[in-house]
């Protein structure tokens, strides 16, 4: 936080609009549909909360199928459970650690076949960088699905020069406390389809028919922002590109410092592709580091120092163990050997020597044991 969502916070404060409405959270929307290339933008309670109105927007059935990436956090399949659906993950591809494209092609012809396509593809943009649409916004378009994109992670990515969140037919991102921005909490939903727009707000505000009473036609949901959060949101906003530049930076370093040490290999970043490296998260071969990638998130936490393991993929996990699954190994093996180290925006360049000096010394330490 800083001395600009200071100022913001305590003018909403001042101003007595503290409900989930007021000129904050209407600034916060114009402003964010400006920074993610959308005409509209809805601020709502959380990340999860956008997903779940994507799927209402699209007006998806119980029982039918929605695509969706195996390596990511849980939100995302919950959503789609939401409203009664069944997800299908598709594992990763190497290039990108987000969504092969050639196994969404291959599963979605197979089902075409059938006449069986997915209501959606609800693709996530895995640690600060955006999954390959190059590819995949064509497929889908090809089979008449609509994209729905979980840019919870890639806020202030771009693909093609194009920013995170202007893929597909609406996009979703989250201010949880551990992303690039925060509002503590909040998420915002971006679309360039105003009736959409429209349509969140009013199933995120209870879905109240306008009347002098309190009039209800459908199901809706306590899903506004508040006007002091918005306040916050937009002093983070005018830092985003600080905070990105400040990861990217970070990532550098141990790019560099860790880059040569033998089993080590970054997440990729392909041409064409700015990942704002929300999360450095690398791989560890122990047959060549000489320790395993939970060694080193121990040796780690010795020194109290955080570090956690890639995301498991969600067709790993025991919620979802009767999902469909078109599995190629690849979320599997990054789990197995991947491990997201310390990347805050603040963090010290004191706090980054002593990671990589932990690390560099589980490398020495397997060397000498293993000689």
């Amino acid at each position: 936080m800083g001395s600009q969502e200071r100022a913001l916070l305590l003018d909403a404060f001042d101003s007595n609009w503290i409900a989930p409405l007021g000129p904050h959270v209407d600034a916060f929307e114009r402003e964010f549909a400006a920074i993610s290339g959308r005409k509209h933008a809805v601020a709502v309670s959380s990340g999860t909360a956008a997903l779940h109105l994507c799927l209402r927007l699209l007006d998806v059935q119980p029982g039918r199928e929605i695509f969706t990436s195996s390596l990511t956090f849980v939100a995302t399949a919950n959503a789609i459970r939401y409203v009664g659906a069944k997800p299908v993950f598709i594992d990763s591809d190497r290039e990108t650690w987000n969504m092969d494209p050639h196994l969404l092609a291959e599963e979605l012809e197979r089902c075409a076949k059938r006449n069986a396509l997915p209501a959606a593809v609800m693709v996530v943009d895995v640690n600060g960088q955006c999954a390959n649409y190059r590819m995949i916004s064509g497929i889908c378009e090809t089979y008449g699905v609509p994209v729905i994109e979980d840019a919870a992670e890639s806020l202030g990515a771009s693909l093609d020069g194009k920013p995170a969140g202007s893929f597909g037919a609406v996009g979703c991102f989250s201010f949880n406390g551990n992303k690039i921005i925060t509002t503590s909490g909040g998420g915002m939903l971006v679309t360039d389809d105003e009736a959409w727009a429209k349509q969140a707000r009013y199933l995120s505000t209870q879905a109240r028919d306008p009347a002098a009473h309190y009039e209800h036609s459908v199901l809706g949901y306590n899903y506004r922002m508040s006007n002091l959060l918005a306040a916050v949101g937009r002093g983070q906003l005018q830092v985003l590109a600080d905070r990105v530049s400040r990861r990217r930076e970070i990532y550098a370093t141990y790019q560099r410092e860790l880059g040569s040490l033998p089993g080590i290999e970054f997440m990729p970043e392909p041409e064409g592709f700015f990942s704002t490296r929300w999360l450095t998260a690398l791989t560890i071969d122990p047959q060549q580091f000489g320790t395993t990638n939970e060694q080193v998130r121990l040796s780690l936490e010795e020194q109290n120092i955080e570090a956690r393991p890639v995301w498991k993929p969600m067709h790993l996990q025991p919620a979802f163990a009767d999902c469909r699954s078109i599995d190629n190994g690849v979320s599997q093996s990054l789990f197995a050997s991947g491990i997201c180290l310390p990347s805050g925006s603040s963090m010290s360049d004191n706090d980054q020597r002593r990671v990589l000096e932990c690390i560099r010394s589980c490398c020495v330490k397997s060397v000498v044991s293993n000689t």
